[in-house]
């Protein structure tokens, strides 16, 4: 398996819990209604760090989008369940390498160093962490400040909580049951997912108690 599929199928995991973010805001806004203080809510933010880019925010309660859910059938998404055709990356079974993992004590299981790319992939305390920091070479065409533009390090940052990956996976064997991942991001609490950084985007998922992005 390549070093950008290690962390592509971890970081796939977690934004599967997001796919019924965009599908279920129009029907989560035209519900309304006061939220309690403490329900958790999804927040995900792209921060553009280019001269005309665009600041998007998403913030959707994780009840809203667990009782939505069964109601959408849209494409593979049919009640709360989202359907692929295997849990294979490169010929490695997905399923049957975290059901693995959740059994083995803390440990770093990838750890892969060189002069382009570091990739971290461990189970510390109750959740899958995957780094990685990746070199990139700018195109011939970019420019900062009419100055050719420098190489600039790519971040990415996972972080699932065990539990809500071991829900995602509970379904049949050709299934994500999202509904039963929401639970369960609903019961671990405050939890920073994902953290992406590239020269032009900040890309944060994340789930707390505030029904707005900081």
């Amino acid at each position: 398996m390549t070093q950008r599929k290690t962390w592509a199928w971890a970081m796939g995991v977690t934004l599967a819990l997001v796919a019924a973010g965009p599908v279920a805001a129009p029907i989560v806004q035209a519900q309304g209604g006061a939220q309690s203080a403490a329900e958790k809510w999804l927040h995900v933010s792209v921060l553009s760090r280019e001269a005309n880019g665009e600041t998007v925010r998403v913030n959707v309660p994780l009840t809203l989008i667990e009782k939505v859910l069964p109601a959408i059938n849209k494409d593979k998404l049919r009640a709360g369940r989202v359907r692929v055709s295997e849990f294979k990356v490169e010929g490695v079974d997905i399923r049957a390498v975290f059901e693995a993992v959740k059994d083995t004590r803390d440990g770093e299981f990838v750890t892969v160093e060189s002069h382009k790319e570091n990739v971290r992939v461990a189970k510390e305390k109750g959740y899958l962490i995957v780094k990685v920091r990746e070199m990139k070479q700018p195109r011939a065409a970019e420019k900062v400040a009419e100055k050719p533009a420098e190489p600039f390090e790519e971040r990415v940052d996972v972080k699932v909580p065990l539990t809500v990956v071991e829900a995602l996976l509970s379904g049949a064997k050709d299934e994500l049951d999202l509904v039963a991942a929401i639970r369960a991001l609903s019961a671990h609490g405050d939890a920073i997912l994902v953290t992406v950084e590239d020269r032009r985007n900040t890309v944060r998922i994340w789930v707390d108690s505030k029904n707005t992005t900081e």
